[in-house]
């Protein structure tokens, strides 16, 4: 099916959890990142009678509102790491965090923003103070020397957690294990604007905040609202400094984590009941111990 169930590792995360070997096909559509809109790319193109796999119910009501079929809520795959990787059990442990991971916003292959990465990477270092800053950028944004040096000249690590893939080549399936590694390192989680990054963050522990130009991308489309939309939509999200159980209620909001199925219903919601289960006793693969994919 799509080949954009596979971006960020999504569907090794979700055979792995379901306990089937394997990567299979999905047969659906896998909501791939955060999304204000009906839960996908604009302009996916839908094969009629597959179920679109979707992360929330606030999704699936949009998708039902356009006229849109059928939706059913299986929660993130992020959600599913942090089950896997007892996220509650870890942070029972009191683990020691230090500094703030920065995701800024970012494009994508086929599409770039604009923005001042230097008057940003400023008003991080006046908020955040002097703790370690780490700044995470995409693929596209790290391969640019220039974009780096400006986070680095102010004293930035600076880091990318490798490429989402595309038609199935060039997926980094670590990607979100070594996203999870790095944002337990750290305090806080922070963005310029509402982001899948910013709602792990909450969601694994961390304090969450939004400030700074929240920066355009070129020829965005006019339905997804613009930099506004989820402004207006999650306007207590739109603070330097987030309480940490408000960030955690609107992560569980958005994530789904309400909505988790077993591994018998994954399979059965993915079209896996027939592939052959795993006969490791389900074994989870560990975090990296370096999240820092050096690409340039």
């Amino acid at each position: 099916m799509h080949h954009a169930n596979h971006f960020y590792g999504h569907a090794h995360i979700m055979a792995e959890y379901a306990g089937v070997q394997g990567v299979p096909r999905i047969w659906g559509f896998l909501q791939h990142g955060w999304n204000i809109h009906d839960g996908f790319a604009v302009g996916t193109t839908f094969v009629a009678g597959y179920p679109k796999l979707v992360w929330s119910n606030t999704v699936a009501r949009r998708g039902w509102a356009l006229g849109l079929h059928p939706y059913v809520v299986v929660g993130a795959p992020w959600a599913y790491l942090l089950e896997q990787h007892d996220q509650r059990g870890w942070e029972a442990t009191d683990p020691e965090r230090e500094g703030t991971i920065v995701y800024p916003f970012h494009g994508w292959e086929g599409q770039q923003i604009v923005g001042s990465h230097e008057e940003y990477m400023r008003e991080i270092r006046e908020v955040e103070g002097d703790v370690p800053i780490t700044v995470s950028l995409y693929i596209n944004e790290y391969r640019d020397a220039r974009v780096r040096r400006i986070y680095e000249s102010l004293g930035a690590r600076v880091i990318t957690h490798g490429e989402r893939g595309y038609m199935w080549k060039n997926t980094d399936v670590n990607f979100l294990r070594k996203q999870l590694a790095e944002i337990r390192r750290h305090r806080r989680v922070v963005s310029n604007r509402a982001s899948s990054a910013l709602f792990y963050g909450a969601s694994a522990g961390a304090q969450i905040g939004i400030y700074g130009d929240p920066m355009e991308i070129l020829n965005d489309h006019a339905i997804l609202g613009g930099s506004q939309k989820p402004h207006r939509l999650l306007p207590e999200l739109y603070q330097p400094f987030v309480p940490l159980e408000l960030g955690r209620q609107l992560a569980a909001e958005e994530l789904g984590q309400d909505a988790l199925l077993n591994p018998a219903e994954v399979r059965e919601a993915f079209g896996w009941q027939r592939q052959p289960l795993r006969d490791d006793g389900g074994l989870v693969t560990p975090l990296p111990e370096s999240a820092v994919t050096v690409d340039s």
